[in-house]
């Protein structure tokens, strides 16, 4: 018995071929070929699949997470750019134990850095299970400490796909929980609105470091 190819089979389910082809491919279904049957079911399901992933629609919040994520994957990497520097002023990991005394993780971490124009307190906490961190900050202006940086945007990243955006309110502040094995990253607007990525590996275990 002859039988048709896979190649035929798609044109066949594409409904491609010509009426003789077609007519000629029918019959042989039609006599009991097990073998082409089982093709042609296999092409007919993958095509039923192909026209309902194109009428798929994600949630928009998930695209909206996905967005930023990948906006995120962006900036990091402007954040090698020697035009966009920034300097740690304060970091309580960096701080020398007292002699006597035994080291021991508090589970916060408190910061300030200078990214123009901006001087920036950050406090990390660690949350209860270890799985997600609260980020607290404060924004002022580095040259007139008077001056709060308010409706500034801010997006945390977790270096995992996991992205929080929030915007800061009239006192300059924010507070935002994410979840986090331990890497953070902040974005924010510096000068010229040219982006600011302070990245921490270990953010609450090491000293992390810092990258613009």
């Amino acid at each position: 018995m002859k039988h048709f190819s896979s190649e035929e089979w798609i044109d066949f389910v594409n409904q491609v071929v010509s009426a003789s082809k077609k007519q000629e491919m029918e019959e042989h279904i039609g006599k009991g070929c097990k073998r082409c049957s089982k093709t042609l079911s296999g092409w007919e399901r993958v095509r039923r699949m192909a026209k309902t992933e194109g009428n798929y629609q994600p949630p928009s919040d998930l695209v909206r997470i996905a967005k930023a994520a990948f906006a995120g994957s962006l900036l990091a990497e402007q954040r090698k750019r020697p035009d966009s520097l920034f300097e740690v002023l304060f970091d309580s990991f960096l701080q020398p134990v007292f002699e006597g005394t035994r080291s021991s993780s508090t589970g916060i971490r408190q910061m300030l850095y200078r990214a123009d124009p901006f001087q920036i307190d950050l406090q990390l906490e660690v949350q209860p299970g270890g799985r997600s961190v609260v980020v607290t900050g404060q924004l002022l202006n580095f040259t007139h400490p008077e001056i709060v940086g308010r409706d500034v945007p801010i997006m945390l990243s977790n270096l995992r796909g996991g992205v929080v955006q929030t915007v800061t309110n009239q006192f300059g502040e924010f507070r935002e929980t994410i979840e986090t094995n331990g890497d953070l990253e902040l974005v924010v607007p510096g000068a010229n609105n040219k982006p600011v990525v302070i990245t921490l590996r270990d953010a609450l275990g090491h000293a992390g470091d810092g990258k613009a």
